[in-house]
């Protein structure tokens, strides 16, 4: 999951609200899409409130969950660098708040505010940085060890604070194309997890040290 925004030295919601022009706040309910893998691209989206999930469609039908994201994240921003069509698609989770901004307006934005160019520059860079990891994971791990190093990056274990449940509730089927594999087999890894001790269902699924001491030394 892509990095959240940092708010230590920008507060980009608070900015992004005070655009004038081209930018609007869009509700989307919980599996309705936010657009569509060959659809036109031109607006860059900011998660208020909700959970994304961004799914890329291959040829033959096979689709990958290739990002989840929660307030505070940017998608679609590639059609500020000429993408014409979408190259995946977006799909609200839950029930979603997200401010629509408009491609010129986020152009003019970018050209006029250092420091939300700055801002956002870093928050891209960070996140290629995570598809990279993501990239190496998928070759050299099991598929044991990618399910886990997905659940800690979900309750945000070595970011902000102390690690969180993961609310909504994400499903096995979810998990297995985030990860690679069938819901089956994460069924059992997740069995295995908790026995282990290395997860709990205490109304929502917690994350324990314990995962990211199995991701170190398997």
């Amino acid at each position: 999951m892509p990095q959240k925004l940092s708010r230590a030295h920008f507060d980009a919601e608070s900015f992004l609200r005070t655009l004038r022009g081209g930018t609007k706040l869009v509700e989307y309910r919980k599996k309705s899409s936010i657009f569509v893998q060959g659809e036109p691209a031109g607006f860059v989206f900011y998660v208020q409130k909700g959970r994304v999930k961004l799914t890329v469609t291959s040829a033959q039908g096979k689709a990958a969950i290739i990002g989840v994201l929660d307030a505070g994240n940017l998608f679609g921003e590639g059609c500020l660098a000429g993408q014409a069509l979408r190259m995946m698609t977006a799909t609200a989770i839950v029930d979603c708040s997200l401010l629509r901004i408009e491609k010129t307006a986020m152009m003019d934005v970018l050209h006029k505010r250092k420091d939300f160019s700055e801002f956002f520059i870093n928050y891209v860079l960070a996140r290629n940085i995570r598809y990279e990891a993501d990239l190496v994971d998928q070759l050299f791990n099991s598929s044991e060890r990618r399910l886990a190093r997905i659940l800690l990056l979900l309750s945000r274990y070595g970011k902000e604070g102390q690690p969180e449940p993961i609310v909504p509730k994400i499903s096995q089927e979810t998990l297995a194309q985030m990860v690679g594999t069938t819901r089956q087999h994460i069924s059992r890894f997740m069995n295995k997890f908790r026995k282990l001790g290395f997860i709990d269902y205490n109304g929502g699924l917690e994350v324990h040290s314990s995962l990211m001491n199995m991701t170190l030394h398997d």
